[in-house]
């Protein structure tokens, strides 16, 4: 339609040309743009991505105990797993060697409690029934030091009275509810971790087999490799620590028996699983029950019982772990101490138990596809310094020199010196003698 002008008469178009188009009208721009088909799904994909998220946040957190249960149990299970596989090699039914491997750990682990659940409930009785020896005497001790008059009877009355017993025994009878507790869900935790390394280790070929039927034929090797080491390690870990366990309690049980320290047996047993089950300070922890009772028969045996622990710590450090830890797991004691921080810090006592035997673990396995290559012959590997030898001989030089070393025109046969000390690329490098040295002009 052609165009028209202020007249309503219509303009004629020039033959050849386009006729121009109107301009768009004010407000109905962009009437017909559209929202771009992607944006809906990926606003939905987004949503649904944040929500997975939250709701496996949210899982993860919720499971957290039973997966360090699992942790344990499957550590435990590689621990018991030579000992099962020798008896299923034998002849002998793998669920049935498990068994049995399981039922000789909880026999000796209860007889150990109940062993030292004994000896505290006897010295807690023992201090009982003196008690009032010893309040006697420090209310005579207090009466001829500051010329009171107390006794006895009135301090026990005061203490029987007072506001703050009355209170912590209060606070003590609702707390039992809690204690109560605790040792429920502890007891539940220990028969599912029982229960999973129970599994782990009776059906540990199928769990081979299942694991390795999802992967292809290389990657199979390298995951039956890693098993292999993780139970050569963590099985070497917790028989070396049992051996020197044995040697600790034995060696504390000579010291105990010979002052005449009572229950030497049990406290022996006490000072050899736990200086070296827990890692860092359990030979202190180990030490210090021990040290206790010896002070209740003679102060000085006390000290004779720190002084034994301190010395022994030492040998087994520097002379008896070495040899017993040298094919099972060498580590650096640095790297141990660091990985017990690390397990602490990750997972509170269970990782301090499990980070040696992981972390010899994975230096096992990465050391068997690490290439390693020949290191060079530097003085600086050895730990000397560079040029210590030149440096030596030079001094040698000037103290003989003045008394009957040559003169420097016998020195001077050639127009170069070659210095002792090598170069940075280890070819000896020579310098030009002055001119009045050499005596050449």
């Amino acid at each position: 339609m052609a165009p028209t002008d202020d007249t309503a008469q219509t303009t004629p178009t020039p033959f050849g040309t386009t006729p121009a188009e109107p301009p768009p009208e004010t407000g109905t721009a962009g009437r017909g743009a559209r929202m771009p088909r992607w944006l809906p799904r990926a606003m939905v994909l987004a949503l649904t991505l944040v929500a997975c998220f939250q709701l496996g946040s949210w899982a993860f957190h919720q499971l957290t105990g039973l997966l360090i249960n699992i942790l344990i149990a499957f550590f435990l299970a590689l621990a018991v797993e030579p000992a099962v596989s020798r008896m299923a090699a034998s002849g002998m039914r793998r669920g049935l060697a498990t068994a049995i491997v399981f039922l000789g750990v909880m026999i000796a682990s209860a007889g150990f409690v109940a062993l030292l659940g004994s000896m505290l409930a006897n010295q807690i009785m023992s201090i009982a029934e003196d008690f009032p020896k010893y309040l006697d005497s420090v209310i005579n001790w207090i009466n001829s030091t500051f010329r009171t008059e107390l006794n006895r009877v009135a301090v026990q009355d005061s203490l029987v009275h007072s506001d703050w017993l009355q209170k912590y025994v209060q606070n003590s009878a609702s707390g039992v509810l809690d204690v109560s507790a605790q040792v429920l869900g502890g007891l539940f935790q220990l028969l599912t971790v029982l229960l999973f390394s129970f599994y782990f280790a009776a059906d540990g070929p199928r769990l081979r087999r299942a694991l390795c039927s999802v992967l292809p034929p290389a990657r199979q090797a390298e995951v039956l490799r890693a098993w292999e080491i993780a139970v050569d390690k963590t099985g070497g870990y917790l028989y070396s620590r049992g051996l020197m366990a044995l040697i600790s309690g034995i060696a504390h049980y000579i010291l105990l028996q010979a002052l005449g320290v009572p229950y030497a047996p049990v406290l022996a047993v006490w000072v050899g699983l736990v200086s070296q089950f827990i890692p860092t300070i359990g030979t202190y922890l180990a030490g210090a029950l021990p040290m206790l009772i010896a002070f209740t028969v003679d102060p000085w045996y006390a000290l004779w019982v720190l002084i034994f622990v301190v010395v022994y710590q030492q040998f087994e450090n520097y002379v008896l772990q070495p040899k017993l830890t040298a094919k099972t797991v060498d580590i650096h004691p640095a790297v141990a101490f660091g990985s017990v921080i690390a397990g602490t810090a990750l997972l509170g006592a269970v990782g301090a138990l499990i980070a040696i035997p992981a972390v010899a673990t994975l230096q096992a396995f990465l050391g068997a596809y690490v290439r390693r290559y020949d290191v060079t012959d530097d003085p600086r590997v050895q730990g000397r310094r560079r040029g210590g030898e030149g440096l030596l001989s030079r001094a040698r030089g000037v103290w003989r020199g003045p008394s009957g070393g040559p003169e420097p025109e016998a020195a001077g046969a050639g127009a170069m010196r070659a210095e002792a000390e090598p170069g940075p690329t280890g070819v000896i490098r020579t310098e030009p003698e002055a001119d009045g040295a050499t005596g050449n002009g």
